[in-house]
């Protein structure tokens, strides 16, 4: 179960916080917080792995308080503003709740974080099947079995999906190919990664996938070559 703390400013809506989680298995509410001071001298003192929190209270908002904490634990904000939305995509939020919200996003939320944890502490199983990037102000999970290629474009990636319209992301496509599992994706170009089970033929330096011909890059191609005879 995820260790996790709540801290909102209004009582009602950590009653009804904790009215939600006595509903599910994955959490444990350790404690619940009105006073973000409080709450920030229990989190340097006390390892959590999720933290429920309001953005707009007195003292300290929600985002500074994150801001002040050596280790992060899953962040997801519950809030009425979504203008801060931008800013806790930048602290890495796992999700974005809009108050008022109801028990089935709440649970979603919850599933979520609980996959993403797994993740994080590098369940094989979990890391084998699918890539979390954020994206439009929250944090997506994508399965690697539906990633047709990941493109880049300058600081942004696009990922390309058999079943669904492309994902972007900030980030380096150097950086989400440390992210995949080395055996299944490979990088062909500078601006290119491709699954290997996705390649239909390679034929004058182009590779055929289900859907798209992208180039090798020349400095590329040696490389290419050894992991297709390999493969």
């Amino acid at each position: 179960m995820l260790r996790c703390v709540a801290i909102d400013d209004e009582p009602l809506a950590l009653s009804l916080i904790q009215k939600y989680v006595a509903q599910l298995t994955q959490v444990n509410l350790l404690c619940t917080f009105e006073d973000a001071v409080t709450a920030a001298e229990f989190l340097r003192n006390h390892p959590v792995d999720l933290l429920l929190l309001d953005i707009n209270m007195p003292d300290i908002s929600g985002i500074d308080l994150v801001k002040t904490l050596e280790h992060k634990p899953i962040i997801i904000f519950t809030t009425a503003y979504k203008q801060f939305a931008y800013e806790g995509f930048e602290l890495e939020a796992l999700d974005y709740l809009l108050k008022p919200f109801d028990f089935d996003r709440f649970k979603k939320a919850i599933i979520k974080a609980e996959e993403y944890f797994h993740y994080k502490t590098n369940d094989k199983k979990q890391a084998e099947e699918c890539l979390f990037v954020h994206s439009e102000y929250r944090l997506v999970k994508i399965p690697l079995s539906n990633i047709e290629y990941i493109e880049s474009l300058e600081d942004y990636i696009r990922i390309h999906l058999t079943d669904s319209k492309p994902v972007m992301s900030l980030i380096p496509l150097k950086k989400v190919l440390e992210k995949l599992p080395a055996d299944t994706f490979k990088r062909i170009h500078r601006s290119y990664i491709v699954p290997v089970s996705k390649i239909r033929s390679v034929v004058n330096r182009k590779i055929q996938l289900t859907t798209a011909e992208l180039p090798i890059g020349e400095s590329y191609n040696q490389a290419v070559k050894e992991w297709l005879q390999g493969k």
